[in-house]
C-alpha cells in the first residue's frame, strides 16, 4: 500500500467537536477518485488536537466508508505508552497501517527515537510509515537512522519531507537514502510543493496534503511521474505553484480546510482553536485558484 498517491483528508471539527458526515463524504470523495490509500488522522486530520476517543471514532469512520482502500493513521503522541495504546486502537479499528512520528515536548536524541520506533514495531501486527517531519516535531533523522529504524519488524515506509528542488539533487538524496534502507521499505515524499520533483527522483509514493481534497489531479501528477513522463508531471506541478506559494506562506492546514469550506465541502468553522483561519483578503485570491484546480479536477 506504500506506493501510489496516499490522500489525507481534513478533519473537519470545530469547538464542538467532529462533523462525521462531512468527514465521511471527504472519504468518499477519495474513494470515488481511486486513490491508492487514505491516510487519515495526519497533520492536515488534525490528529494532534484530539482525543483518544476521538481518534479512534474518525478511524473507524474512515475505515468503514473506504471501500476497501487502505487506511492509514497516525498513532504519534508525546508519551510512547500513548502511542502504543493508539497502535493498539488503530489495529482494532481495522487499520492496514500506522504512521508514527517522534512527537516530543522535550528534543529528543537518536537513541531515543530508535528506542520509540524499537517499541512499537515489537507489539505491531500491521504495518509502519516512519514520519519525519522536523517542522512539526523538531527532530532531524539522519539517513543512517533511518538506515538502523527501516531494519525493525513491519517498518516498510518512509515519508520524508521534500526533497531538493534541482532534480539532480533531488536524486542523489533519494539515492543515497535509498542505499542505507532495504528494499521492502518504499520512499515516499510529503510537503506537496516537491511532490512532482521527488517522484521523478525515484520516489514512490506521494503522501499528499492537497491528495485529500482534490484527488484526481493529484493521482493524475503521481500516476505521469510514477510511468516515466518526468516533463508532463514537473508541468502539472507547476499549473498548480499559486497554491504550492500559499501552502508556504500560510500553511496547508489552513489553506486546504479554507477551500474544503468555499466548496462547500465543510462547514465553518473548520479548525480546532487556537488556529485561526485564512484573512478575506487571503480566501478572496485563493477563490480564484479553486476556479482552475476544479476544472483540472473535472478534466
Amino acid at each position: 500500500m506504500f506506493h501510489g498517491l496516499s490522500a489525507f483528508p481534513l478533519t473537519p471539527l470545530n469547538e464542538t467537536g467532529i462533523n462525521e458526515n462531512e468527514f465521511v463524504k471527504l472519504i468518499q470523495r477519495l474513494v470515488a477518485a481511486g486513490v491508492d490509500s487514505i491516510g487519515a488522522l495526519g497533520s492536515t486530520g488534525n490528529y494532534a488536537y484530539l482525543s483518544r476517543e476521538e481518534r479512534f471514532r474518525v478511524l473507524q469512520l474512515a475505515v468503514a466508508y473506504a471501500e476497501g482502500i487502505p487506511v492509514m493513521t497516525s498513532i504519534s503522541a508525546l508519551r510512547t505508552i500513548d502511542v502504543l495504546r493508539l497502535a493498539e486502537d488503530a489495529q482494532r479499528a481495522g487499520a492496514s497501517a500506522v504512521l508514527l512520528a517522534p512527537v516530543s515536548y522535550q528534543a529528543l536524541t537518536d537513541e531515543e527515537v530508535y528506542s520509540l520506533y524499537y517499541q512499537v514495531t515489537c507489539s505491531l501486527s500491521i504495518p509502519l510509515c516512519v514520519y519525519d517531519n522536523p517542522r512539526t516535531t523538531h527532530f532531524h533523522f539522519s539517513d543512517e537512522l533511518h538506515g538502523r529504524i527501516a531494519e525493525l519488524p513491519n517498518v516498510r515506509s518512509i515519508k520524508i519531507p521534500g526533497v531538493p528542488s534541482e532534480p539532480e539533487a533531488a536524486k542523489t538524496r533519494v539515492s543515497h537514502l535509498r542505499e542505507l534502507i532495504p528494499s521492502s521499505v518504499t520512499i515516499g515524499v510529503s510537503n506537496d510543493p516537491f511532490a512532482a520533483t521527488g517522484l521523478n527522483a525515484g520516489c514512490e509514493a506521494w503522501y499528499s496534503v492537497l491528495g485529500g481534497l482534490f484527488p484526481k489531479t493529484c493521482m493524475r501528477m503521481t500516476r505521469l511521474a510514477l510511468e516515466g513522463f518526468a516533463d508532463e508531471a514537473h508541468r502539472l506541478s507547476k499549473q498548480l505553484e499559486p497554491i504550492w506559494s500559499l501552502f508556504r506562506q500560510y500553511g496547508s492546514l489552513r489553506v486546504v480546510s479554507a477551500a474544503a469550506e468555499m466548496d462547500n465541502l465543510i462547514s465553518s468553522p473548520s479548525l480546532p482553536l487556537p488556529i485561526q483561519p485564512l484573512n478575506d483578503s487571503v480566501r478572496e485570491h485563493l477563490k480564484s485558484m479553486l476556479v482552475d484546480i476544479k476544472l483540472m479536477e473535472a478534466s
